[in-house]
């Protein structure tokens, strides 16, 4: 089989592996409160997402805050190509950012995960994570542009509307988006970050950290949105909500 044949034979399955994969993922956690412990009642104007891959989050905020206005960053580029035409259908209250976000602005290695592109993470997979999820094992290393959080906030041409809500996706490399991030996480009222319990990516940031910096920052835990879990119940990785304490 011709190479080109071979390659893009390779791409639809990719597209269909992610297609399934996230339709699984659907199935098996449970949909989100539109409460969101409480974030739905606040007035939130200005919404930060990162790592937003083809945009679910963004999509689902947009039912619950109509209004507010969405910033999106992702740094894959098959994903941010969805992201982009749904940004260009909702005209101008949504920008789209093609980066990543951490604690420096350079050059840097993204390990993108071909058969489910959502888990692909600055980080290097553990061999737990690769037990547990066997389709991660194929993966592709890719240079990509990362900046800070700051950085690209203070560059916008108008300042953010209050209230802000942060939501972070990163797969364990939370602490380095908060840390680019410090000025505007003390902006904003609320986050939401998912956290992996069990170590799923080399050197990932854990519960204890991201609750420490959050802590140090004015915000309290305000609970969970979901949980995953293993097959003998503990819990695998959630989403947390962080309300700043005013």
């Amino acid at each position: 089989m011709p190479i080109t044949l071979t390659q893009n034979w390779n791409q639809v399955s990719y597209k269909i592996s992610n297609h399934f994969f996230n339709l699984v993922g659907h199935l098996l956690v449970k949909e989100w409160n539109p409460k969101l412990l409480g974030l739905s009642k606040l007035p939130i104007h200005s919404i930060i997402d990162v790592g937003a891959n083809d945009g679910q989050f963004s999509r689902k905020m947009c039912r619950i805050f109509p209004d507010a206005h969405i910033y999106s960053f992702e740094p894959l580029p098959d994903p941010f190509k969805k992201l982009e035409q749904w940004g260009k259908q909702r005209k101008k209250n949504v920008k789209v950012f093609n980066m990543a976000l951490g604690d420096s602005i350079k050059t840097i290695e993204i390990n993108n995960h071909l058969y489910f592109n959502q888990s692909s993470s600055i980080l290097q997979t553990t061999q737990l994570c690769e037990r547990i999820y066997p389709m991660l094992k194929k993966q592709q290393t890719i240079l990509v542009q990362q900046s800070t959080l700051d950085q690209e906030i203070s560059s916008l041409p108008t300042p953010l509307l209050p209230d802000i809500l942060i939501k972070l996706d990163v797969q364990g490399y939370e602490d380095r988006v908060i840390r680019g991030g410090i000025e505007t996480f003390k902006q904003a009222r609320a986050c939401i970050v998912e956290i992996s319990l069990d170590i799923l990516y080399q050197e990932q940031a854990d519960f204890n950290d991201i609750f420490l910096m959050l802590d140090k920052l004015g915000y309290c835990y305000a609970g969970n949105l979901d949980q995953v879990q293993g097959k003998d119940g503990h819990v695998r990785y959630f989403n947390a909500v962080f309300i700043k304490n005013n």
